[in-house]
């Protein structure tokens, strides 16, 4: 291979990657995800170890540099960290991720490829589809989990939706990848040998067929149904937590909410009160009896700080974002899935008081408890999310289990007019297709929505403005397999494409070496 043609695989490699947020809100071009997927593929296809690993990087760092350019804002915007800084700060970020979560992919592809001696197209196909499906599963659990651009959410809104109550979102995208690399497995593949990799594509294009029935199927049950309304106050980021603003913020939210008392559940967002739980003691203790004698329930998020006794009989704080229900509404919620170094520090002591990023209000959080209660209003169990939580596909649908409605807070602020909070409502409406629940999300400054059970947007407001979204909401029961199963099937299914492409490559490797 001579420089040119090198380097210009490299930059076609880099250039897919970097179209690959394209799929997603808020442009949802999903078929392009394919055209990359399978142009990533066909540059790695047959390369040495070493330009497959190299290409790999580059994929991830055109992935995340252009599907996570909204951390920039964050850093500068809300952080105080010069441009310079916060664009080191944010390479640094795509760099670990493209390091971490997509270069072994790749580098891993090309080692089992040369172990295993697979040479056939199509069998290379399964064994890249295999491997990319695994590597999305493995970043949504690994070092606390990054489940961000994951490609099934491109297929959101078209027909092949209904296999996410299925086979989840991990699904979704074991089918684009495979249909991905065989498309290309059989464009490379000479005519006179084309047949397996026909005959795979053609199986794989079947269960696109098969979505059409499939999306006939309600796999969970209204029971009743609830009317609320998700306040959504718009306070400025920079204000949030400025002392002298809070009794401002507080009037935000009670002016807004005053004709909504009459709804059986009000919802504020995450942090709405923005004061430790022990400060605002008698602010809801006053909004309790206002729920209670309006007959409605009253949700939001705030700041609760618990002091307990250690066993040297010394009192420790712990710090949690969390939620609390009024009124009717009965329980408590500590968030479990922290966001590193917006919630918590990792590696405190050396990054605390490097720049104001690390210091932000609210960044010393504790992770709540994994077998916390439901939230109870009279007519349903709810499942509560709190921001960054609702794009875990089977955390979400495991506490889904034994509730008829999910509600999600957030305040995705940090983000400004990003395409962040685009892809995040994007994932939070899949966890409610996964589970066949109705979700109300409040937000602070958008998307403020009600979703239905077939992840579609029945009600929503308008960003970056103060308001009220009304609606009725569906209280469901039943499971649907997703959350019985979780994406155990999918990995399974991952690992059987692999062993598959190895076994099929030793079989053939022996039939040629006997004839």
């Amino acid at each position: 291979m001579n420089q040119k043609t090198l380097y210009f695989g490299h930059l076609a490699t880099l250039l897919a990657g970097s179209l690959f947020p394209l799929g997603f809100s808020p442009f949802n071009i999903w078929p392009v995800l394919i055209v990359a997927t399978a142009a990533g593929f066909a540059f790695t296809r047959s390369e040495t170890v070493k330009t497959t690993t190299v290409r790999g990087l580059l994929f991830g760092l055109g992935l995340f540099g252009t599907g996570t350019s909204w951390v920039y804002i964050s850093i500068h915007n809300f952080g105080a960290a010069s441009v310079p800084l916060a664009g080191l700060l944010t390479a640094l970020f795509v760099i670990i991720l493209a390091s971490l979560l997509v270069m072994p992919l790749f580098y891993l592809y090309a080692k089992l490829r040369d172990r295993f001696s697979i040479q056939t197209p199509w069998q290379q196909a399964l064994l890249f589809a295999g491997l990319w499906t695994l590597f999305e599963w493995v970043r949504s659990w690994l070092l606390t989990g990054f489940p961000w651009l994951l490609q099934g959410y491109s297929l959101l809104d078209t027909p092949i939706q209904s296999w996410a109550p299925v086979v989840g979102v991990f699904g979704l995208s074991l089918l684009m990848a495979t249909t991905a690399a065989l498309i290309t497995a059989t464009l490379v593949t000479d005519r006179t040998k084309r047949s397996p990799s026909l005959i795979a594509l053609s199986i794989t294009l079947l269960f696109w067929v098969a979505s059409v029935p499939l999306s006939k199927i309600q796999w969970t049950q209204p029971m009743g149904e609830i009317s609320f309304s998700a306040v959504q106050g718009n306070i400025p980021q920079l204000l949030k937590w400025d002392p002298g603003h809070v009794q401002e913020t507080l009037n935000t939210y009670y002016g807004l909410s005053e004709d909504e008392w009459s709804q059986e559940l009000i919802i504020w967002p995450e942090n709405a009160i923005p004061l430790f739980y022990s400060q605002a003691r008698s602010v809801l203790n006053q909004l309790d009896r206002k729920a209670a004698e309006n007959n409605s329930a009253l949700i939001l998020g705030l700041p609760i700080d618990e002091r307990s006794d250690t066993s040297d009989s010394l009192a420790s704080e712990k710090y949690y974002n969390g939620i609390v229900a009024m009124g009717l509404g009965k329980g408590r919620y500590y968030k479990q899935k922290l966001v590193p170094f917006g919630e918590y520090v990792p590696l405190e002591s050396a990054f605390r008081g490097l720049i104001r990023f690390f210091d932000l209000p609210m960044s010393a959080f504790s992770p709540g408890h994994s077998s916390q209660e439901k939230l109870r209003i009279p007519n349903a169990m709810i499942t509560a999310y709190i921001c960054y939580e609702v794009v875990y596909p089977d955390f979400a649908a495991r506490q889904a289990k034994d509730s008829g409605l999910l509600i999600t807070i957030s305040n995705d602020t940090w983000f400004g007019k990003s395409i962040g909070p685009e892809q995040h409502f994007q994932m939070a409406r899949m966890r409610s297709l996964e589970t066949g629940r109705y979700m109300i999300r409040a937000t602070n400054d958008g998307i403020s929505a009600l979703i239905d059970d077939k992840g579609q947007v029945s009600e929503s407001i308008e960003r970056f403005k103060p308001g009220v979204l009304r609606g009725t909401a569906e209280v469901m029961k039943g499971n649907t397999p997703f959350m019985l199963l979780g994406s155990w099937p999918v990995v399974f299914l991952s690992l059987l494409m692999i062993i598959v492409a190895g076994f099929c490559a030793r079989r053939s490797g022996s039939y040629s070496e006997k004839s």
